[in-house]
């Protein structure tokens, strides 16, 4: 059972997620909590690292952003033995969640259940903080924001778990944000790859890594409300989302686009007068890769002359990208540091911007999915700025002011709108 950050907001919400864990408890189930911070914790001390220093070092950061996991691991095995059920909390270096050493971004290697199955064993509830691990030096890393999510499906698949149910603030998946869209449908099962694209194209419910995590381990994962009623059916019979393979799911051809999703964290920089050249767009991602920044969709623009500092004229591209809005100082600071080794004349960056995209298995046996998308947004009068697709995903970048009209106008597009709203 994993629970996020507003499920632990406070006392009282930590005193219901431990009523609920008693319930799986007392109905025979072994059980092991992952939780986050609570809601608002992280950010918090993000801020506190960066009011510290901008270019703060990622090892110091990630000491101080596990401490809020650790807070609301050891208050909920609190809450726990205050109502009779036997349990301790398990921190990522205990048990040890072995990661690598990409502070901030830590990726998870092994982890050693055996004191952990031991514990349950002993009919103990384990209480893990989410999010955190250590590496084989012994310093504490953090597995990037969302983290929770990663760390819950590792330990489901560490533990051979019968399923990983992520509890949240929303109980389930729907075909977009219902906040934007009324008419969103929820959705009672999405394929691992269908829950990929749409986490990694901003679907704020499942972290992208802990999806990838369980589609490689084949880890069934629920996704479910948190704020149903004491007295709501178990867990296993409450009608979230499954995320499950491809064989679970009857005739996935029939529909044609799963979801839609929008992401406001990215920030699109773009490069002048690169030369163009063999080795110029390596030149560009290397340093961004040693600096483990991920860069999302890429531009290179047909090549024009430039003169160049002999008065000569030569070959010249720009290039334009995106990374995490996080990431853009580390990326600036990394390109600026390699300017005389790419040669490019201008850095320009924009925060406003959004990435729409719409996601669906259907679109292997579909054609026309990415002509429907240019069309409907060009009539709103909706500039496209950037495009990436992959096998099931067609993805676009604009202005940030048009997000919610080009979520709105792509899910009616699609039929995705349900006959009444929510």
């Amino acid at each position: 059972m994993k629970f996020g950050g507003t499920s632990m907001a406070g006392i009282e919400r930590i005193r219901s997620v431990a009523a609920r864990v008693k319930r799986e408890a007392a109905a025979g189930n072994q059980v092991a909590v992952v939780v986050s911070a609570m809601a608002g914790e992280t950010d918090r001390l993000v801020g506190f690292c960066r009011e510290a220093s901008p270019l703060y070092d990622p090892r110091e950061y990630d000491v101080v952003v596990a401490a809020g996991e650790q807070i609301t691991s050891g208050l909920l095995a609190i809450a726990l033995q205050a109502i009779g059920v036997p349990a301790r909390s398990w921190l990522g270096w205990q048990l040890p969640i072995h990661t690598d050493e990409a502070f901030a971004k830590a990726r998870i290697g092994t982890i050693d259940t055996q004191a952990l199955d031991a514990s349950l064993s002993a009919g103990e509830v384990a209480v893990i903080p989410g999010f955190q691990g250590v590496t084989a030096d012994g310093r504490i890393t953090t597995l990037g924001r969302g983290g929770s999510d990663t760390s819950a499906v590792a330990m489901a698949a560490a533990m051979k778990a019968d399923r990983c149910d992520i509890y949240t603030d929303v109980d389930g998946v729907y075909t977009t944000d219902p906040r934007i869209v009324p008419r969103a449908r929820k959705l009672a099962k999405v394929t691992y790859e269908e829950m990929l694209e749409l986490a990694s194209v901003g679907a704020k419910v499942l972290q992208t890594r802990s999806v990838g995590l369980a589609m490689k381990e084949k880890v069934r994962v629920q996704v479910l409300s948190s704020f149903t009623g004491d007295d709501a059916p178990m867990a296993d019979t409450l009608p979230g989302t499954m995320i499950v393979g491809e064989e679970e799911i009857e005739d996935v051809e029939r529909q044609l686009i799963t979801g839609i999703a929008h992401d406001k964290n990215e920030a699109k920089i773009t490069l002048t007068s690169v030369p163009d050249k063999p080795g110029s767009v390596a030149s560009i991602f290397e340093p961004l890769a040693a600096a483990n920044i991920n860069v999302d969709m890429i531009i290179q623009n047909i090549a024009h002359r430039s003169p160049s500092t002999t008065g000569a004229s030569s070959s010249a591209t720009d290039v334009t990208f995106t990374v995490p809005a996080a990431d853009l100082p580390r990326s600036i600071e990394a390109l600026n540091q390699a300017r005389e080794t790419i040669g490019f004349g201008e850095l320009i960056h924009d925060m406003r911007v959004a990435k729409i995209s719409v996601v669906g298995v259907g679109m292997r046996s579909h054609a026309g999915v990415a002509s429907s998308m240019f069309t409907t947004l060009g009539a709103r009068g909706i500039n496209i700025q950037a495009i990436s697709t992959s096998e099931i995903k067609v993805s676009v970048l604009i202005h940030e002011d048009e997000t919610e009209l080009a979520v709105r106008v792509l899910h009616t597009a699609y039929g995705l709108d349900a006959d009444e709203a929510a």
